[in-house]
């Protein structure tokens, strides 16, 4: 094995059991952490004085560990983000990209996946005009509820050749490395070799994304934050209640 520095692995081996080695200072034990509970709720501040609305929306998502996680993670690739100031527009591959270009819904948008141990969160966060905050948070969920019915196999292909790229992107060079084998032993416990993390996500399917989409998002309280000239942003119960649409 040879470590992503050119230092020779034997000294690195040396200085990480120096110093990295747990010591017995203490005999207080590892505390047992209980499973997160997820509550879907809001929280809003309206400031009229702030020129932009900014909006996040998001579901209880999987953790690291979760056999769900890539599913999600191709969705999410699959939402995509925009900014107004990217060429493109309604010619983008993102369906929701196309929309909000077309009718100036928004000044940009930004789809997420953040995943914890045991749990996770899942959705777009965006910035509009105050008089589109109600009109960009519809294609959202519009959307959301497409993927839970209606993919198609070259939609997802799209996705998963787009998340290998941006995975690759990410690991140009010794220092995203060295960070991103410390990420996967805090987060795994062990180094995941890019051929397998690549065969995972190959082995996704349009199928797949649907159903993980639906016992993610579909029917499930959402978790809403908002600041800004936020009044058009609907009341919760109404948000709530786009999250079982059956029409597309």
């Amino acid at each position: 094995y040879s470590p992503c520095t050119s230092q020779h692995h034997t000294a690195l081996v040396k200085l990480a059991n120096q110093y990295f080695t747990a010591k017995p200072n203490y005999d207080i034990a590892v505390p047992d952490i209980k499973a997160c509970r997820f509550t879907g709720s809001e929280i809003r501040l309206r400031d009229d004085s702030i020129p932009l609305a900014h909006v996040a929306i998001a579901v209880e998502g999987a953790g690291w560990e979760s056999a769900d996680n890539i599913p999600l993670m191709v969705a999410n690739t699959l939402i995509g983000a925009w900014d107004r100031s990217q060429g493109g527009g309604t010619n983008n591959a993102s369906r929701l990209a196309q929309m909000a270009a077309q009718d100036n819904f928004a000044h940009s948008f930004q789809s997420f996946n953040t995943c914890y141990k045991d749990t996770g969160l899942w959705g777009v966060y965006y910035v509009s005009e105050r008089h589109d905050v109600e009109d960009m948070l519809f294609i959202i969920q519009s959307e959301w509820m497409r993927i839970c019915n209606s993919l198609t196999d070259g939609e997802v292909e799209r996705a998963k050749n787009l998340l290998k790229t941006n995975m690759l992107l990410q690991l140009d060079g010794t220092t995203p490395v060295c960070e991103d084998i410390g990420r996967q032993m805090l987060c795994y416990g062990r180094r995941i070799p890019v051929h397998e993390l690549e065969a995972r996500i190959n082995a996704v399917t349009a199928k797949d994304v649907q159903e993980v989409a639906t016992k993610y998002i579909y029917d499930r309280c959402p978790a809403v934050a908002a600041v800004g000239p936020v009044e058009q942003l609907p009341e919760y119960n109404r948000i709530r209640s786009s999250m079982y649409w059956l029409r597309l």
